[in-house]
């Protein structure tokens, strides 16, 4: 795929800087994820019900001005609008890394997510290369999300060991000044904003047939429900590695590293049953089941190694389905709507997350966390009931032929 067909010089440039900037940005909003529930919590006023709405609030923003960004690039440009969302998103770092309570984290969470260049990015994307490389040039974009969540996982606990909350904070400002650099400096002006990419770029006509569109429907819950587990299980997962476990929160990356490392071997399997066994829809539902499996063993408070094994397991699921969600969005979308499907999809993903941290905080400071890992399990059980008939009418076709 990258050396067959190869692209330009200047898509290579432009695909590269872009790539690095949508890193640094992610980067800056997963680091949080495994430590919030940790050091927010000696923080005054902090509840499981706020540390949660920090968490997830940025999802909330992210979700109302994605696709509004999107279209004022239409108008102003690409680059001022991506500019113009890195430094809210550095104002919202400087204010949670000044904060001194929970409502500061949760003010600056909310400026983080109203940064919302997703689309924006994608779009200049599409305007910097050709219609050929197009597709390669978005999933190596895509590949970079992956590697950040990866590398955030792994970097945030080391960063709060140095310098606390506050240090993760600065430095993902620091990241959103070099974002400002990169766009600056590296990535290419394009000669024209071009509005009419049917790959990019959500459309006001098309959006309610999107919504309608039930097969499309069954994926942006999906997105929803695998991001609202994701956040939801972060409101505990750190909080039993530091209590249950006796594991310091400054070596939780000794954790987190392993178990995605390995995440990505046990992904294996089921990349082998969908591609080259040409059933795919067996191995997107067996994601599903596994996430379910995860999620009950979790929900027990076993014994450490059973919750090591869970946690794997969940991140082979998490992992997998968080890869081919987009690719059957992008096959299943009617011609001439994937940029809005996708808008509509992301504006999903982002609100899972929102409702995960909010809700799933909500429901922890309530009735506790045989409760939380009890509505996870739910949703996800809804998810693969909605999922199964789908995929039997087809929904996960290879060439044409959906899989037994």
């Amino acid at each position: 795929m990258i050396t067959e067909n190869p692209m330009t010089a200047l898509e290579r440039r432009a695909v590269g800087s872009l790539a690095l900037l949508y890193s640094f940005r992610m980067l800056g909003l997963f680091m949080v994820l495994p430590l919030l529930a940790l050091y927010a919590a000696d923080l005054p006023a902090a509840t499981p019900a706020l540390i949660g709405l920090a968490l997830g609030i940025y999802g909330l923003t992210q979700a109302l001005l994605q696709i509004p960004f999107g279209w004022l690039s239409d108008l102003v440009g690409r680059k001022p609008v991506i500019i113009a969302g890195l430094l809210l998103f550095a104002l919202g770092s400087v204010v949670a890394g000044l904060a001194d309570s929970v409502y500061g984290i949760i003010l600056g969470r909310t400026l983080q997510g109203a940064g919302a260049i997703a689309s924006t990015v994608m779009a200049l994307v599409a305007d910097l290369t050709s219609e050929e490389q197009r597709t390669k040039a978005m999933a190596l974009v895509g590949m970079s999300i992956g590697l950040s969540f990866a590398v955030a996982l792994v970097l945030g606990p080391v960063v709060a060991a140095a310098g606390g909350l506050s240090a993760v904070f600065w430095l993902t400002a620091v990241l959103a000044l070099l974002g400002i650099a990169i766009v600056a400096l590296l990535v290419p002006t394009p000669a024209a904003v071009i509005t009419d990419h049917a790959d990019v770029g959500a459309r006001v006509g098309l959006l309610g047939r999107s919504l309608r569109d039930a097969a499309l429907a069954r994926l942006n819950f999906g997105v929803f429900t695998l991001h609202f587990i994701l956040v939801a299980s972060f409101l505990v997962v750190p909080q039993f590695l530091e209590q249950s476990a006796g594991i310091g929160r400054e070596s939780h990356w000794q954790v987190y590293l392993p178990i995605l490392v390995l995440s990505v071997a046990g992904m294996v399997p089921l990349m082998i049953l969908a591609e080259r066994g040409g059933r795919p829809r067996t191995a997107f539902l067996s994601a599903i089941g596994l996430l379910l499996v995860a999620i009950a063993t979790l929900g027990l408070s076993p014994a450490s190694a059973v919750f090591y094994v869970a946690l794997w397991v969940f991140f082979v699921g998490f992992n997998y389905l968080e890869a081919t969600l987009p690719s059957l969005v992008s096959k299943r979308v009617f011609a001439g709507g994937k940029g809005t499907a996708m808008g509509l999809y992301s504006t999903a993903q982002f609100l899972g997350a929102f409702a995960g941290g909010a809700a799933g905080g909500w429901i922890l400071q309530q009735f506790g966390m045989s409760s939380l890992f009890g509505v996870c399990l739910l949703l996800a059980a809804a998810w693969l009931l909605l999922a199964f008939p789908a995929a039997g009418a087809g929904l996960l076709e290879r060439g044409g032929q959906p899989d037994a």
